[in-house]
């Protein structure tokens, strides 16, 4: 029985780990809260109590899913930086890539950046293939939301030339020529879970679609910013980080924008030496596209939610 306990006791651990990465913690508390009186009289005696404690992700996603009658688990959060970062070249590396190479690479990338995130105080959304989608702002407000998002966007520019560098010999050389391609804006967005088979906490707005193409119409190596998130990084003391691109780009819904890019490299001798900045080849790279955005905008890749 003592074993028994224990096991039953492990399993409800990790699936509570695996359900906090999912969710803000208020919305968590608030699902399951929500649920719990359905979850009850859905089951009964000593089996259905063992079922729920051995299946705590499942039973969470059944809570949610038993509470779609109620009312939506749903608010607005004023202000936010919303963050896309998509990995140029991928789609052809992948194409000459076994599987296994495809998903070690990204379960590396993704693993760095979730560790950054939790160093920054960003929250994680979702992946979506090769592309990384995260906000500052919620769920609790942060007045500094922009200036914690420029510092993660740089930090995982630099983390992936370190991981890009380390995996070419196991993964093939051009596998260093990967590097991230980010964009930024800032603004409100509506943030909830969708209810049912696998729920998960999303976010909606003009403030995501922005945010999106900011990432589709930059460049590979560099942040690129909407005029907002840059007055929120003004407003925050750090103009010094902004240099106006010298061409204003289209966005589709949005016509002509003036953009800026970011460089947020402030890092400590800490941050260095745990392999948060750039190689050598990966310095030389950013600096051609910076030295020639024209050239490079040219040649990057359609975007992430076209391919």
């Amino acid at each position: 029985v003592e074993r028994r306990q224990r096991i039953v006791l492990d399993r409800a651990v990790k699936s509570t780990a695996l359900v906090s990465t999912l969710f803000p913690e208020n919305v968590r508390e608030r699902v399951i809260n929500d649920g719990d009186g359905h979850a009850r009289t859905g089951r009964n005696g000593k089996a259905a109590a063992d079922h729920e404690k051995e299946t705590a992700f499942k039973t969470f996603n059944v809570a949610a899913n038993q509470t779609i009658g109620g009312s939506p688990i749903a608010e607005k959060f004023p202000e936010t930086t919303v963050f896309f970062a998509d990995l140029a070249g991928f789609t052809k590396w992948s194409s000459s890539r076994e599987p296994e190479q495809v998903f070690h690479l990204l379960e590396t990338m993704f693993k760095a950046f979730d560790a950054i995130a939790l160093k920054r105080g960003v929250f994680k959304v979702e992946t979506i293939g090769d592309c990384y989608m995260a906000v500052t702002g919620l769920p609790e407000p942060q007045s500094d939301h922009a200036v914690r998002m420029a510092k993660f966007a740089s930090d995982c520019l630099h983390k992936l030339a370190h991981i890009v560098d380390n995996l070419a010999e196991r993964l093939g050389e051009d596998t260093s020529n990967l590097t991230l391609r980010i964009g930024m804006h800032s603004g409100g967005v509506t943030g909830g879970v969708l209810r049912g088979d696998k729920s998960r906490f999303q976010l909606f707005g003009d403030t995501v679609n922005t945010a999106s193409r900011m990432e589709s119409t930059g460049v590979p190596g560099r942040v690129q910013a909407s005029q907002t998130a840059a007055d929120c990084l003004i407003i925050n003391g750090k103009a010094d980080w902004l240099k106006a691109r010298d061409v204003k780009v289209f966005a589709k819904g949005k016509g002509e924008m003036q953009t800026y890019w970011i460089h947020a490299d402030d890092h400590t001798a800490s941050e260095k030496s745990s392999g948060l900045t750039a190689s050598s080849h990966h310095q030389r790279q950013i600096r051609m596209v910076q030295e020639a955005p024209q050239k490079a905008q040219a040649a990057i890749e359609g975007p992430y939610h076209s391919k």
